[in-house]
């Protein structure tokens, strides 16, 4: 049976911090920092059009599966969590 490899939650969060973080930061700003037009807007400006919602898009991801993740425990009753174990 082949085992399915998921990153949990809060490293994903972890990842995504980190990743803005460095987008952010001097290195990537230099490289977009050129005096290049791409249909008309500066490429850096266009850098923060595209990267921003991109960032906020992922955040809201994020916030819908933990609303879902959220829900899937509330409902669990407490025999759910003992399936498959001796009662002492």
């Amino acid at each position: 049976m082949k085992q399915e490899r998921k990153i949990p939650l809060k490293d994903a969060w972890v990842i995504w911090f980190v990743l803005g973080v460095v987008m952010l930061n001097y290195p990537f700003m230099h490289i977009f920092n050129k005096n290049i037009l791409i249909f008309g807007i500066p490429l850096i400006i266009l850098y923060f059009f595209v990267g921003w919602p991109i960032s906020i898009f992922v955040i809201y991801l994020f916030s819908k599966h933990m609303g879902r993740y959220d829900l899937q425990v509330d409902n669990k009753t407490p025999n759910q969590d003992n399936q498959g174990s001796e009662s002492s």
